[in-house]
């Protein structure tokens, strides 16, 4: 059955903050679209840095449809870049890529943010916790990691918000609910708690982060913990057909495998290559990147989506 952390209690903001002027980065992406939604539903103004290019794009017309200030920049003009930050009070990077955007754009960004006297950082760090896994283990959270020294060492309030995985992937680019032969797919053990929030949620609790002056520096939040077996009975529920569990092997078997997979198919561009998402999972099935505790109480208006209302949705 799932569980659920109990949430913290020591964190709630003391008062609530007024809407200002959120500078939104990587705005055209999935999640950057939703963040922006959510963040015009609560009152705020919203500017969203894009690049030249995608200027024209559809995205970027739905954004202005909805009220966004759509502002076109050069990463590389900081200048232009600090300009376009100033007035804001916080930045929220929804940024995604590899080095030269988890890395080096998002350094820029913050440069920018900083000399634009911007009080508050929010970065794209959105995954599970990265923090206590060791060098090597992810390649996108070893990037994640080696901005996260830059943000601590500037002279700004940063926020990195940690929703595990997100829910919306069980049945897509995470196959571990498997429709066609019912099964669950998994390694090691499979009552090992497991971090879930849909995009949605996400991007809920992020438009709120970014309007509330008091947040720490970390927040972590969950639609839903559930283990493996919880899994199973959320696909059972939401489908009405019988699901098993499918244990394909050891977490050192997983292991090898994406070790196997990195040298067959390198795919170093990819942001995302089968076995980043491998990596991802063994992460989360060893325990290692679980969530110590829950802030969902923090923003009481947010209704958490579970993980059989996201597989009933594509059944």
């Amino acid at each position: 059955m799932a569980t659920m952390s109990a949430p913290r209690t020591d964190n709630s903001p003391e008062t609530a903050a007024a809407p200002g002027t959120i500078v939104l980065a990587g705005a055209t992406g999935a999640l950057g679209l939703l963040i922006a939604h959510q963040l015009r539903q609560r009152g705020a103004t919203v500017r969203a840095l894009v690049r030249p290019a995608a200027s024209a794009k559809a995205e970027a017309d739905s954004l202005r449809l909805q009220g966004v200030e759509v502002v076109a920049v050069d990463y590389n003009d900081a200048a232009e870049l600090t300009k376009a930050c100033a007035g804001a009070t916080c930045v929220v990077s929804a940024l995604s890529g590899l080095r030269a955007v988890i890395v080096d754009a998002q350094t820029q960004l913050l440069d920018a943010a900083v000399a634009a006297g911007v009080p508050r950082f929010i970065p794209s760090d959105f995954s599970a916790d990265f923090t206590r896994l060791p060098e090597g283990s992810n390649r996108n959270f070893d990037l994640r990691r080696e901005f996260a020294r830059r943000l601590d060492q500037a002279p700004i309030q940063a926020t990195s918000i940690f929703n595990g995985m997100f829910a919306d992937l069980l049945t897509g680019q995470a196959p571990v609910v498997l429709a066609g032969p019912r099964r669950v797919l998994y390694w090691g053990s499979p009552d090992q708690p497991l971090d879930f929030t849909t995009m949605v949620n996400t991007a809920e609790f992020t438009a709120a982060a970014a309007l509330d002056a008091t947040t720490p520096r970390y927040l972590c939040v969950a639609g839903e913990v559930a283990s493996i077996r919880g899994v199973q009975a959320a696909a059972r529920a939401a489908t009405g057909q019988e699901y098993k569990l499918f244990r394909a092997g050891s977490l050192g078997f997983l292991g090898t495998m994406i070790q196997v997979t990195k040298t067959l198919m390198p795919a170093k561009d990819d942001v995302f290559p089968p076995w980043q998402g491998m990596q991802y999972l063994h992460n989360m099935l060893s325990g290692q990147a679980k969530l110590p505790s829950l802030d969902n109480a923090r923003y009481p208006g947010i209704r958490w989506t579970s993980v059989r209302e996201v597989l009933a949705a594509k059944a």
